[in-house]
């Protein structure tokens, strides 16, 4: 085309101030939306594309998914979603779901809690092997005070490994072992940057230990690291000038170990608290928050980005994907859950500390069970002392089996594990009950896990009420055929449906008058 034949303006497209015209509209966020009144100026509609409109009162540019969350969030983890599949513990985030989320530009952790040393060490081998030279994958690192040395054990393990994520969890303060995977392969580049050689994730729900995680890692811990030959001196002199994470996940009301705090109190004080860290100590570079709990609607995780979330974690919905590791069974009494049909169990890990966590309720009986097994240890002070009809009801009702024989099982199994576990129940009679007991609340998601039919009204299932949400909100569309639930394709449509919800919230706030049905996204298939 000559430069001089220059086209003449094309006209935009007509109007639409109906509200099924507004809704479709609402819809194609990847388009300029511009807002113009009638002739009349009394009503708003919408015109799409960038050609000029008439009585045109405001332009909204296109909205991609990717940008709902914090750039640089996404910059630092090479990843082009702020979207992270969070460690389901017991290996249900498996590793096939941290390949498929790597290799869909997200951050995916697999589940490593609860597992022996040597399933971790052969998943982080697998992951190593099939992310080679990829920087978007994690593991995660629980806190676990019965087995300290499992812990770190597990650090050094992801630490000599050079795993890029690490994402802490259930912790009520630091430990040598999370110290050790923040400060390990700490250096200064050529620019005078401080690079981490492993980027930790702490999943927190209560802000003073947020605020251990947002401050520098302790000089008595840094020190007795490199005492121990665990870090260089020059390792803990640099991890005193940086946080110990720089991502700091807020756990709301999720499954497993929660607060049941609600998202939109807690995370905003959370907020608050990062900026206030971050100026106590001058950080050099932003200190990342981002969201789990609750999110398991379009809805739910645009509320968390406008709320100020950079990044958005989901755990209890990827359990009925194609790649997480708990049996059909398991799954399809999550896909009949509704947001009520959650309860609060004690926890194995922390059983004799009292810590509860979220588990299904429907169809299992669980929690009620486990509860009276917290009962008994609460109120006795060893297995001889239970009162006969106690005794009767608990090996009848809730284990299945004598106490005697739990007892010889569990005895074999920490024979095995950690040898020092019996010796200090053979000392202690209060501790051996709480083995005995940790039995059932141990085998119990492993029964849900490998669908021993036999025990199916024992499986622990941890879930939070998201899952009750998604499910309505996929119920008779694509995402509800369990072949379709892949871990990436929930995380797609969460997300898509996320901008759709926040480009209708924007033209509200342009004073269109937006139909309930724009804020509906119906689950696709997408690319």
């Amino acid at each position: 085309m000559s430069l001089l034949a220059v086209p003449g303006p094309v006209a935009a497209a007509e109007p639409v101030f109906s509200p099924e015209g507004i809704a479709a509209c609402a819809a194609r966020v990847r388009e300029h939306a511009q807002v113009v009144s009638d002739p009349t100026g009394r009503r708003l509609g919408l015109v799409m594309g960038t050609r000029p409109a008439e009585h045109s009162v405001g332009t909204l540019p296109p909205l991609y998914p990717e940008w709902l969350g914090g750039r640089t969030f996404c910059e630092a983890h090479g990843v082009r979603f702020p979207y992270v599949a969070g460690e389901m513990a017991n290996g249900i985030a498996t590793t096939r779901m941290v390949v498929a989320m790597a290799r869909a530009e997200m951050l995916g952790f697999f589940g490593a809690g609860g597992l022996a040393f040597d399933a971790v060490e052969r998943a982080v081998d697998e992951l190593a092997a099939q992310l080679d030279g990829v920087a978007n994958w994690g593991v995660n690192l629980i806190h676990s005070p019965n087995e300290p040395e499992l812990e770190y054990r597990v650090a050094a393990l992801l630490t000599r490994h050079r795993v890029p994520c690490v994402s802490a969890s259930a912790y009520l303060g630091l430990t040598p072992a999370v110290v050790l995977c923040s400060a390990s392969g700490l250096a200064r580049a050529a620019d005078g940057r401080i690079v981490r050689a492993t980027r930790l994730f702490a999943k927190v729900s209560r802000p003073e230990v947020a605020e251990k995680f947002l401050s520098p890692a302790p000089a008595e811990l840094l020190r007795a690291l490199v005492d121990r030959g665990e870090l260089t001196q020059r390792e803990a002199d640099l991890a005193a000038e940086v946080p110990v994470a720089e991502d700091v996940t807020v756990e709301a009301d999720s499954g497993g170990h929660t607060d049941n705090r609600p998202l939109s109190a807690l995370l905003p004080r959370m907020l608050m608290l990062r900026d206030e860290v971050v100026r106590r100590f001058g950080y050099a570079r932003p200190v990342r928050v981002g969201a789990a709990g609750g999110l398991g609607t379009p809805g739910a995780v645009a509320a968390a980005f406008a709320l100020g979330a950079e990044y958005v974690v989901t755990g209890s919905v990827n359990q009925v994907a194609v790649e997480a590791g708990i049996s059909d069974d398991a799954k399809a009494m999550l896909s009949e859950a509704d947001v009520a049909d959650v309860a609060m169990a004690p926890a194995a890990d922390m059983f004799e500390m009292g810590v509860r966590l979220q588990v299904l309720r429907r169809g299992t009986m669980f929690a009620s069970r486990a509860g009276q097994l917290y009962d008994a240890y609460r109120d006795h002070p060893s297995l001889e002392a239970l009162p006969p009809a106690v005794r009767t009801k608990l090996e009848q009702g809730v284990l299945h089996a004598s106490i005697d024989d739990v007892w010889a099982e569990t005895r074999r199994f920490w024979a095995a594990r950690d040898p020092a576990e019996i010796t200090r129940a053979e000392r202690d009679p209060k501790h051996r009950m709480a083995l005995v007991f940790r039995w059932y609340l141990g085998n119990s998601s492993r029964w849900a896990i490998s669908g021993d039919s036999a025990r199916r009204t024992d499986y622990q299932i941890w879930c939070g009420p998201a899952m009750g949400a998604f499910n309505r909100w996929t119920a008779g569309g694509f995402l509800a055929a369990p072949a379709n639930r892949t871990a990436v394709q929930i995380a797609l449509n969460l997300l898509e449906g996320a901008a759709v919800h926040t480009r209708a919230h924007q033209l509200r706030t342009y004073g269109v008058a937006v139909p309930a049905a724009a804020f509906a996204f119906t689950p696709r298939r997408l690319a």
